[in-house]
């Protein structure tokens, strides 16, 4: 065997497509270039200063050593606080886990209980990590393709058609990356009544945008909607997004005992726990002011509101109103099968995106990265001028674009 010779699981799995063009708009700019980069997830303002504060006490407290694996109990208990008070769940503190961050809980929740041939029943467009988290750990996702036609939302009737006998788990995320499409009580009852008439299912809600929702919409999550699924949901959220947290590391969960423990077990032998003074950090947040989840809102409507208008000004593009999170998935099908303005012939969603990224200098991502091609996925946790001048960038750009010859 080669020394170079690595897992089958990792040789299969592909990078990610965002961190792709992210590090390609670090070379560009490191060469001089001023590129508007639209294709990060996570909010452009500072960590509150409440929360920055209770991390710096946490140092000059001496909180710096290792927690327990399933995190702080104090943290647990703010976040057992948070599910009732804002989910309406019945939990306790022990019914919690804390990780490094909301991918991890996901990933060990399907490491814990995944094996050879299990399926993952993953609607797309999905988040760029959910079918390669699955194959890393074993399994087999299970795509099932969510057009503009349902709002790119899973129906009923494509769940029901996607579970079979080796089915075992769903990911569902709401509001939804890549496009901010967020399910009502309706159409989660509707998925509850398929999943209850199958009991060997598991659901992962992914709710890390719960806060970024718009239009006086509320939230609503899966174990909340229908509780006789709660034995086998497991409900995932963090501080990364709603609290503009994404480099503090603090991901958490309530689920099922069984599953928690298995999770813990393997984190044990991982990570063991989070960072402490993100945990002290995460408790101010949770239990702190709130005002600055409205505020942060409020922006991010604001900006949804001009830059699809803007978008759907641009030749070529067509732009649905995401109902949440931060970014709007955008039709770009009118531009393929034309030449961009430096002579590049654009085939599919992805030479869109480089060609914009070469010749406008804004960076998006192609929405094949996240299982629908023919759309890019464009955020706006930007500050607004840079987004006024990406989006006017991006319509002279289709201005420019003309047929082949």
């Amino acid at each position: 065997m080669s020394l170079e010779a690595l897992n089958h699981r990792l040789e299969a799995a592909r990078p990610s497509a965002t961190y792709a063009i992210i590090d390609r708009v670090a070379v560009l700019r490191a060469e001089g270039r001023s590129i508007i980069s639209l294709c990060a997830g996570e909010p452009d303002f500072d960590t509150p200063e409440h929360i920055r504060a209770a991390a710096i006490q946490a140092i000059n407290s001496g909180h710096t050593r290792y927690t327990q694996v399933a995190g702080l109990r104090a943290l647990r208990e703010a976040i057992a606080r948070k599910f009732q008070r804002e989910n309406g769940l019945d939990v306790g503190w022990q019914d919690t886990l804390v990780g490094s961050g909301g991918k991890q809980v996901i990933f060990n929740a399907l490491a814990a209980t995944l094996n050879e041939g299990d399926e993952v029943v993953v609607p797309a467009p999905y988040w760029v990590s959910y079918p390669e988290m699955v194959q890393l750990c074993g399994g087999e996702p299970r795509i099932v393709v969510c057009g503009a036609g349902s709002g790119f939302k899973l129906t009923p009737q494509a769940l029901s058609g996607a579970i079979g006998p080796k089915t075992r788990w769903l990911i569902l995320n709401s509001p939804a990356n890549p496009t901010g499409a967020v399910y009502s009580r309706a159409e989660l009852e509707a998925l509850a009544k398929v999943l209850l008439a199958h009991p060997q299912v598991l659901i992962l809600a992914d709710d890390i945008y719960e806060h970024l929702i718009f239009d006086g919409r509320d939230f609503l999550t899966l174990a909340q909607v229908e509780p006789q699924l709660a034995p086998r949901t497991l409900t995932m959220n963090g501080v990364s997004k709603a609290y503009a947290m994404t480099g503090w590391r603090i991901g958490f969960a309530t689920g099922p005992r069984w599953l928690l423990d298995a999770m813990q077990k393997l984190q044990g032998q991982q990570t063991s726990g989070a960072c402490s003074i993100s945990q002290h950090a995460a408790i101010a947040a949770l239990d702190g002011p709130r005002a600055f989840i409205a505020h942060s809102r409020e922006v991010f409507q604001r900006r949804r509101d001009f830059m699809v208008a803007l978008l759907n000004q641009a030749p070529g593009i067509r732009c649905e109103l995401p109902a949440g999170a931060f970014y709007a998935f955008a039709d770009c099908t009118g531009l393929i099968g034309k030449c961009s303005p430096g002579g590049r012939t654009l085939v599919d969603d992805e030479a869109v995106a480089l060609a914009l990224l070469d010749e406008a200098d804004v960076a998006v991502v192609q929405g094949s990265a996240f299982g629908l091609p023919g759309y890019l996925r464009i955020a706006y946790a930007l500050d607004d001028l840079s987004l006024r001048a990406a989006c006017e960038a991006i319509g002279r750009f289709c201005h420019s674009v003309r047929q082949l010859p």
